[in-house]
C-alpha cells in the first residue's frame, strides 16, 4: 500500500481547483514532498498555491523536458486540463487534455509509478448510456461536447491499449467548493449565486427546455470538494484500485435544492427567477446525473458524504463570506 506520508507526489494542474485540494489535503496528511505543475497565466489562480507547502513548482509545457531533472515519484495525480465546457478549438483540446495525457501515462508506467488522471461525468453524455463505470460500456458513451469527447478519447485509449488494468481514472461528477474562483463561467452555480445573491439577493436558474423536468428541477449529482479528494486519494492508496471511478456523491439534488440550501447558509429567503437557456446550450445540456459508487464502495470506501446543506454551509461561511482558500486557518465557530 502506497504510504502517502512518504511519498513523493508529482500533481499536474496543482494550482487549479481540484489539484490545489489534492495537495492541500496531502499537506494534512503530513505530505509536502509535493511538485506542482499549471499554467499561471493570467489568472488569480495561484492564490490557491499561497497557503500549501510544496518542493517545486513549474509551468506545465516545460514538465517533459524537466521529467528526467525531477527525481522520483511514488505517485502521479494527473489532473491538468482544460476543464471548459464551451470550449471549440478541438486541435487545443486534444493537445492538451489527449495528448499530455498519453505522454504522461507513459512515463508513469516506464518508471512505475502509480498514475491517477482526472477523466469526467460530460463523457457520459446525456446518459442515455447509463453513467456506469464499469469498462466495458465505454463504447456506447456519446459526449455532448467537445470537451467530454476529448476525455472520451483518452478513456478509450486507455482501454483499447490495456492500460485500465494499471491506471486509474476519475469521472469527477458537479464538483464545488473552494478554490474554484479562479474559473470564471467555469465556477459552480454555489460560487457564481453568491455573488449574485450579494449584488441583487436573487438567484437566476435556467428554465427547462425538456418537458420530463420542470424548471429548476434538473438533477445534478453535486459532490463537495473535500469528498472529491477524500475518494482520490483513498483510490491512491489502495492497492489494485485502477480502473475507471466514478467520484460523485451518488445522490442526484434538483437545482432548486441546491439554491435552497445556499440561501439558508446566508440566512435569507429564497429568491429565484427562472430564465431561457442559450440556444447554443441546449443540445448540450445534462438533465440528470447520479455516481454509480458500487465500484468505488467495493474497494472499501465507507466515509459518508458531506450532505449538501452541510456542505454549502462549509463553503459559505468557512471560505466564500471570508475569502479564504483551503489551507488558511479557519476563524474558530461559536
Amino acid at each position: 500500500m502506497l504510504d502517502l506520508t512518504k511519498s513523493r507526489v508529482l500533481i499536474t494542474g496543482g494550482a487549479g481547483f481540484i489539484g490545489s485540494a489534492l495537495a492541500w489535503s496531502l499537506n494534512q496528511l503530513g505530505c509536502d514532498r509535493i511538485v506542482i505543475t499549471d499554467f499561471l497565466e493570467t489568472t488569480e489562480k495561484w492564490r490557491n498555491l499561497t497557503p500549501l507547502r510544496f518542493e517545486d513548482y513549474l509551468e506545465a509545457d516545460t514538465l517533459f523536458d524537466a521529467l528526467p531533472k525531477l527525481g522520483d515519484f511514488q505517485l502521479i495525480l494527473h489532473m491538468g486540463a482544460c476543464s471548459s465546457t464551451t470550449e471549440h478549438d478541438a486541435a487545443y483540446l486534444i493537445h492538451n487534455n489527449y495528448e499530455f495525457t498519453k505522454r504522461l501515462a507513459a512515463h508513469a508506467l516506464t518508471t512505475n509509478t502509480k498514475f491517477l488522471y482526472a477523466s469526467s461525468a460530460a463523457t457520459y453524455g446525456d446518459g442515455a448510456a447509463g453513467m456506469s463505470d464499469t469498462d466495458p460500456a465505454l463504447h456506447r458513451l456519446r459526449p455532448l461536447n467537445m470537451y467530454g469527447y476529448s476525455k472520451h478519447l483518452f478513456d478509450l485509449y486507455a482501454a483499447r491499449h490495456g492500460l485500465l488494468d494499471q491506471i486509474t481514472g476519475l469521472k469527477f461528477f458537479n464538483v464545488y467548493g473552494p478554490n474554484e474562483n479562479h474559473k470564471g463561467e467555469m465556477r459552480s452555480l454555489v460560487n457564481k449565486a453568491y455573488t449574485q445573491i450579494l449584488d441583487t439577493g436573487e438567484i437566476t436558474l435556467f428554465k427547462s427546455h425538456n418537458p420530463a423536468y420542470e424548471d429548476g428541477k434538473q438533477q445534478r449529482d453535486f459532490l463537495y470538494i473535500k469528498d472529491a479528494v477524500a475518494m482520490t486519494l483513498h483510490l491512491a492508496t489502495t492497492p489494485k484500485a485502477t480502473g475507471l471511478f466514478n467520484i460523485g456523491s451518488g445522490t442526484p439534488h434538483t437545482w432548486l435544492d441546491l439554491a435552497n440550501a445556499l440561501f439558508a447558509a446566508l440566512g435569507k429567503p429564497p429568491k429565484i427567477r427562472f430564465i431561457d437557456m442559450p440556444e447554443a446550450l441546449r443540445p448540450k445540456y445534462q438533465y440528470y446525473t447520479k455516481a454509480d459508487l458500487t465500484k468505488l464502495q467495493a474497494t472499501g470506501y465507507t466515509t459518508k458524504i458531506t450532505p449538501l446543506p452541510t456542505a454549502i454551509a462549509d463553503y459559505v461561511q468557512n471560505y466564500l463570506a471570508t475569502n479564504h482558500h483551503l489551507g488558511d486557518p479557519i476563524p474558530s465557530q461559536p
